[in-house]
Formats: C-alpha cells, structure tokens, sequence
C-alpha cells in the first residue's frame, strides 16, 4: 500500500522494471473509507485514492525484491513500501473467465446468453453476446437500463438509431423485441465490426457503421448509452437524428450528472428520468 500521489509513479516504475502488468485499486474499497473515482474524457483526471493497492503482475523467474527496490528508488523511495508476494498458479484463463459470465434474464422475455452456455428458456427473447473488444455485455448497470427501457417501448415496426452501439446489444435487442429497422453508429471501427458479427450471430439484419459516416433519416427512436461530456455536445445531432413525436434515451449518466444534461436536452425534448441502478440514471425524452 502507498500513498495515493505515489501510485501512478509507482505503477510506471515497476512498468520499466519488467512488470507484466499493473493495476491500481483503493486500498480501503470494502471499508467506510471506500472513495468511488470516475472519470470522462476530456475532463481532469479523478484524484487519486488517500491509500492506493498497487497490483504488479511478474514472470516468475524474475528477482521480484530486487525489481521492488530499483522501482522504489526511482520514484525517490528509500525503502521498498510493504508487500507481500504470492505466486499466481497455472489456470485455464479461457475457462476462468467465461466461469464469470452467465446467461442475464433482462425481463421476463429477454435474456443474454454467451455463446458457451444454452439458453435458459429457449422460449424467450435470447441474445447471443459474448464479452469482447467492444462496451455492451448487458452486466453494467446503464446498458440493463437501456435494455429495460427498449423490452417496454418497443411495440413493432420502429426506427431505431443506437448511438455509440459498442457490441450492438441495443440495437440488435430493439429487432429482436420486433423494431422494423435498426442502425448502429460508434466512433470505434473495431466496435462497428463487433456489432456486425453480433448482428450476424442472432440472425438480426441491420446497418453499422463508422460515425463518420453522415446520417441523413430521422429515427422513431435513438438511444445514446455514452458518457455526459459527449452528451452535452451530441445534443443538437441527436435531437436531429429524432423525428418530431419520436423518442430519445440517454444513458451512461451518474446520479449527479442528471439535472445537468436534462438541462442542456430541455431545447429539444421533454425530458424525465427512466430509471436508475447502482447510482447510474437513464433519462427519456420525447422530441418537441
């Protein structure tokens, strides 16, 4: 454990030292003292934590005291700060980590299901989601809010625009809960080729694409499950991506952020909040 104005130059000394990876957690999560941090770009970096874990991963024929004492000394440390070691066994690390994902029962007609799993209820709404390069798993909190909103407002025959789709999960959700034409927008051409496979993969046909890509048609609905800084400044193009009467969700919201960005959509939309989970809101709003 260090003190937090140590960590980051800590994390990159051991990094020159031959560390494999490194992660720094707060040393006293699980405790009163637990300090949630969050950050956004183009936003300054959160404070670090009063006391910060730091977590270095090594090959393990490396001199790891020897590694911690030179680490140590090049962030201007006279002794190494407490540790312990502890030798991380051989795993099957595929296995481990698809053991951590199971099928999610959104509602009662919507499931997510890893490819490696059957499906609960076959009977069901099931989407077929593997973890991977792109956001949108259906396990955070403002991508369950956006589903829950969808399983409950999509009626049949919509247009829907997913805004920042990541691996596809709403928009694919949206045609598979019986929306007549979904396009998928991301800044990220890796997501886009995800959302394409994940397309592919629940038999959904729709439009992916590269936001650079101009968007021309308005939508009955667009979802955008980003952040707040990029909300603030997508609000004229979502609202001209929304057709008059048609519907918006914005999601990727703290609970503090809230009255701010409904504030900045007021112009476009009557805008109330949906829902919330976990400290993490999901407004809607209806395009003037």
């Amino acid at each position: 454990m260090v003190a937090g104005e140590l960590a980051q130059p800590l994390s990159d000394a051991l990094l020159e030292a031959g560390a494999l990876s490194v992660s720094i957690e707060d040393a006293d999560a699980g405790t009163l003292d637990e300090q949630p941090r969050f950050g956004e770009p183009d936003t300054p970096a959160p404070e670090p934590w009063p006391h910060s874990k730091v977590l270095a991963l090594f090959d393990a024929s490396a001199p790891l005291e020897a590694l911690l004492t030179q680490a140590a000394a090049a962030c201007g440390l006279t002794r190494c700060p407490d540790h312990h070691i502890t030798e991380v066994p051989e795993q099957d690390w595929v296995q481990q980590t698809q053991s951590q994902f199971a099928p999610i029962q959104v509602s009662g007609r919507l499931w997510i299901v890893p490819s490696w799993h059957e499906p609960p209820d076959p009977q069901s709404i099931n989407l077929l989601l593997d973890p991977g390069l792109a956001f949108g798993t259906g396990t955070h909190p403002t991508t369950r809010l956006c589903l829950e909103w969808l399983d409950h407002h999509v009626y049949g025959g919509e247009t829907v625009i997913d805004y920042g789709c990541g691996s596809g999960i709403l928009a694919i959700a949206a045609a598979k809960l019986g929306a007549g034409r979904i396009l998928g927008v991301d800044i990220d051409p890796v997501a886009v080729d995800a959302a394409r496979i994940n397309a592919h993969r629940n038999q959904v046909a729709g439009i992916f694409q590269d936001v650079s890509t101009p968007l021309r048609d308005t939508a009955d609905i667009v979802l955008a499950n980003i952040l707040a800084n990029p909300l603030r400044v997508l609000a004229p193009a979502l609202a001209s991506l929304t057709r008059q009467g048609g519907r918006l969700v914005l999601a990727g919201l703290l609970d503090s952020q809230e009255d701010e960005i409904a504030a900045v959509y007021d112009p476009f939309f009557t805008v109330r909040r949906f829902a919330a989970r976990e400290g993490w809101v999901a407004l809607e709003g209806v395009r003037r």
